[in-house]
């Protein structure tokens, strides 16, 4: 199944909360810009990375559980989407933390897929993008 670009906009124009999965503190590196990127645009953004404890001035939590316990402090909300920067072969343990977390919004970078875990999110109602980069489409949107 493609990318709907319907959903796309609906995920990028609903969410207020992102959680950056594997997002790095190397300026030269496609996670820490597009964390930046989304961050400038107006969306709260909550890095994930166990290896971190800051980044671009941001608190960094180790796993999702983490981070939806500190959007849910900070808002009052949770986290809206989960936006991933990690090997492909991560997703799956990825779509189950969404899962359980009740996070609706995954949204899989370049090359990142996995088609049986992310088909296991759209069948619990998650909204999901793979393959494809959320600044580009953020970009296509509000030009």
């Amino acid at each position: 199944m493609g990318n709907d670009p319907e959903v796309m906009a609906e995920m990028l124009g609903t969410a207020k909360t992102i959680a950056v999965v594997g997002m790095s503190d190397k300026s030269w590196r496609a996670s820490h810009n597009i964390g930046r990127y989304v961050m400038a645009n107006g969306y709260r953004v909550l890095p994930v990375n166990p290896a971190l404890t800051e980044v671009l001035g941001m608190p960094c939590y180790p796993d999702l559980d983490a981070a939806q316990a500190a959007a849910l402090e900070l808002t009052g909300a949770g986290i809206d989407l989960v936006d991933v920067f990690r090997a492909s072969e991560h997703v799956p343990a990825i779509v189950d933390d969404v899962l359980r977390l009740g996070i609706g919004s995954l949204w899989l970078q370049d090359e990142v897929m996995h088609a049986e875990a992310v088909a296991r999110a759209r069948a619990a109602g998650v909204k999901c993008v793979e393959n494809d980069c959320i600044l580009r489409q953020h970009g296509r949107l509000h030009s």
